[in-house]
């Protein structure tokens, strides 16, 4: 399982780097992780061991390894329904991630959500959420209760491209600048809204600028470099944690596979796809860790190998273990606390 990073210690330069030879094995850890394991899980869906909707987040992995890295212990963390990658990058385990894409008990919504709904309380991971758009003002709530409890902590809320037409979008940005809220709203811009480009969706193609229209800090981030992840979101972060408010951050990353597993993406060429593999952040880390000999490539390959073996392990994970009994369809639904009042 990857390890978190916690805060700045991340950033200790190393003279040749922006970061340290750790991080950077981290990172490339991380990622290869979260990688192998969607290959994995689109490989299995296609053997139909795992059923429902599959959104994989393969080629975005920096959007979250390099939040995770900027943030500390105790934030939150709030997505839509690509979510099999963050609870990885928090370091959830991995195998009660393909537990629940498989529907088992044993998963980390306990079989009940499945790809769209993953959900780690734990590791302050929140969702997952398959309506489009609904978790944003979920995340200004989230980063209220901890400005109210003065935490301290704050709330990353992810979002896609599509959900930005949404009205719950303007509300929640709206909202957190009249109340100064610890919130970095995270528009991770693949380029499509399922199948159709930004350019066809909105007359907004800088989807930062957004956030300008209520005055909120808004920048635009090379979401295929996680060192300029994680430089982003520490600058926000700073920014919330000073009671300063919050900030909009248009993630330029790219999936190279389609909306969800039903999409053969034909929409687009084998050029752009390669365009954009030309940049992949994990060759990007690769490169960086053998050019500052921070390891060797058999090095590199023990990690690829541990990986697999690791994936592996999910898989046999899932498979052995057992589907939720029937009854538990009636857990859960409700808060179980007894209450100052009665339904007599």
């Amino acid at each position: 399982m990857a390890t978190r990073t916690k805060g700045k210690t991340a950033a200790k330069s190393t003279g040749k780097t922006k970061f340290s030879k750790e991080t950077y094995l981290n990172w490339f850890e991380q990622m290869l992780l979260m990688r192998r394991f969607e290959e994995k899980a689109g490989q299995l869906y296609g053997q139909q061991k795992i059923r429902g909707f599959c959104h994989l987040y393969i080629g975005q992995e920096a959007c979250a390894a390099g939040a995770v890295s900027a943030l500390r212990r105790g934030d939150k963390y709030i997505t839509a329904y690509r979510d099999h990658a963050h609870p990885i990058a928090l370091g959830s385990d991995p195998r009660a991630i393909m537990a629940e894409l498989f529907a088992k008990e044993t998963g980390i919504s306990k079989g009940k959500g499945g790809s769209m709904h993953m959900f780690d309380k734990e590791n302050h991971f929140f969702g997952g959420h398959g309506i489009v758009g609904g978790q944003i003002p979920l995340g200004a709530g989230i980063a209220f209760a901890e400005q109210y409890n003065k935490t301290g902590n704050l709330c990353i809320c992810y979002m896609g491209d599509g959900a930005v037409r949404q009205g719950a979008f303007h509300e929640a940005l709206n909202l957190a600048m009249v109340w100064s809220l610890p919130v970095i709203f995270v528009i991770e811009n693949n380029g499509y809204a399922m199948g159709t480009s930004v350019k066809r969706t909105s007359n907004v193609t800088e989807l930062y600028t957004l956030g300008e229209s209520y005055d909120m800090p808004s920048a635009p981030v090379d979401a295929m470099s996680v060192e300029d992840v994680h430089e982003a979101v520490a600058k926000a972060a700073e920014r919330a944690r000073k009671g300063e408010g919050p900030s909009l951050l248009e993630f330029r990353t790219y999936r190279y596979k389609g909306h969800s597993m039903s999409d053969p993406a034909k929409y687009r060429t084998k050029e752009e796809v390669e365009e954009y593999k030309a940049k992949d952040p994990i060759e990007q880390v690769r490169k960086t860790i053998l050019d500052n000999k921070f390891a060797s490539e058999e090095d590199l390959e023990k990690i690829e190998k541990k990986i697999k073996e690791t994936v592996q392990e999910c898989v046999k994970f899932a498979e052995e273990s057992d589907f939720p009994d029937p009854s538990e369809a009636f857990r859960d639904v409700y808060a179980e606390e007894d209450y100052p009042f009665t339904t007599d």
